[in-house]
């Protein structure tokens, strides 16, 4: 067997995330222009990085169709101006695509076939619902191997609620009220901003520039939430304010082995511990990130309390208290999400498994005091996915409180 080779988070970047939606800020954006800011935002953050270099670009994308088609990873690889020399692809794990793309990638590198690696999603979800002419096999249903509404993903968050009665409607409010809070302190602290690539906008009033996610609501309280619709089911628990917005954005990110990160002087954000992927019962999709991380966890060497920092998407809040619930987390732990999340971020399918990536990158620099973190997402059709990374920072020295 070959040994393994260490693999780092050179760094990664992100559009600002748009409602979705005739109204939102990127209705008259295509698609794979949104990555293509993206994928040159992060080569001109880079400007060591020699393009020819570059193994493999993935972009990931949930519905591969129209201008989120064509092999995304070569044709957004061409339009931002790499030579026609580096290969592309696309794939879709639903909402992992993006950190599947990077996982694999990883592996590429540790096993010694790649040196450096681009991986990032794409989502338009204004143009691309997710599910849009898709046509599921009439026998997932016919022979009761998947109930017919395990698609919906919002009924499969209030089937948690079902199972577990402990995670009540207040429980997801609060957490989905604090999201929002704790996204706008991180705003007003500049920990957002910095990894942002600005992207041009039109629209019937002109042009415009996209500097900041656009579905954030700072101003959310408790009293607000509780009076919400339950669109899913009547006298149900998942509301808009509970659960990620539809949303379009992009993200990408650039991987690379440590060895070759250090002779061209690139940086490292992060290294690559573990990853894993896992599988549930679709209608219960958002259990998947628990027995990925218990995957991880044990490929890694490592338990739970390891963990100084958790990335957890927030595709639904009750999906993330399932999460902290079965690992003995507190609602409320400083660990968890501290900048906030998709709530008030927005959820661009494809593309969020790098935001996470972002974040606890940007966070190991302000905490050297922590070793470990994991960003863990649920995946549509009953997955998980978690990546378990090390920060090149860590001192050793507790965090003065």
């Amino acid at each position: 067997m070959m040994a393994m080779r260490e693999v780092v988070f050179v760094d990664g970047v992100r559009t600002p995330f748009g409602r979705a939606g005739d109204k939102g800020m990127y209705a008259g954006t295509r698609a794979d222009d949104l990555a293509v800011k993206a994928l040159q935002g992060l080569l001109e953050r880079n400007p060591a990085l020699p393009h020819d270099r570059v193994d493999d670009v993935g972009i990931a994308a949930t519905t591969q169709q129209g201008d989120q088609g064509l092999t995304l990873g070569r044709t957004v690889a061409i339009l931002a101006g790499l030579p026609v020399t580096v290969p592309g692809f696309a794939l879709d794990r639903m909402c992992a695509g993006a950190m599947t793309t990077a996982s694999f990638m990883g592996a590429a590198i540790g096993a010694g076939q790649y040196d450096l690696a681009i991986a990032g999603g794409v989502e338009h979800m204004g143009r691309h619902p997710i599910g849009l002419d898709a046509d599921p096999n009439p026998r997932f249903v016919a022979e009761k191997l998947v109930s017919p509404d395990a698609l919906n993903m919002g009924i499969t968050a209030e089937r948690l609620h079902d199972r577990f009665p402990q995670l009540t409607k207040e429980r997801a409010d609060r957490f989905g009220m604090l999201s929002q809070h704790k996204v706008q302190a991180a705003y007003d602290r500049g920990d957002i901003q910095p990894d942002l690539v600005p992207v041009a906008t039109r629209s019937a009033q002109g042009w415009g520039l996209a500097t900041e996610d656009e579905g954030r609501r700072p101003q959310t309280t408790m009293e607000a939430l509780a009076e919400l619709k339950t669109p899913f089911r009547p006298h149900g628990r998942v509301t808009a304010g509970n659960a990620s917005p539809l949303t379009d954005g992009a993200t990408m990110s650039l991987l690379a082995g440590a060895d070759t990160a250090a002779e061209l002087g690139l940086s490292a954000k992060m290294k690559l511990v573990s990853f894993a992927f896992a599988g549930v019962a679709p209608e219960v999709m958002g259990l998947g990130p628990v027995p990925s991380t218990e995957k991880a966890l044990q490929r890694a060497g490592l338990d739970i309390s390891d963990i100084g920092l958790f990335e957890l998407n927030e595709a639904f809040a009750v999906q993330v208290l399932s999460f902290t619930d079965h690992f003995g987390i507190d609602d409320e732990d400083p660990r968890v999400n501290p900048w906030g999340g998709a709530i008030a971020f927005g959820h661009p399918l494809a593309a969020s498994g790098v935001r996470l990536m972002i974040q606890l990158a940007r966070q190991f620099e302000q905490r050297p005091d922590v070793r470990y973190g994991v960003t863990a997402m649920c995946v549509g059709l009953g997955q998980g996915g978690t990546m378990i990374w090390e920060n090149p920072h860590f001192d050793g020295k507790k965090r003065r409180k």
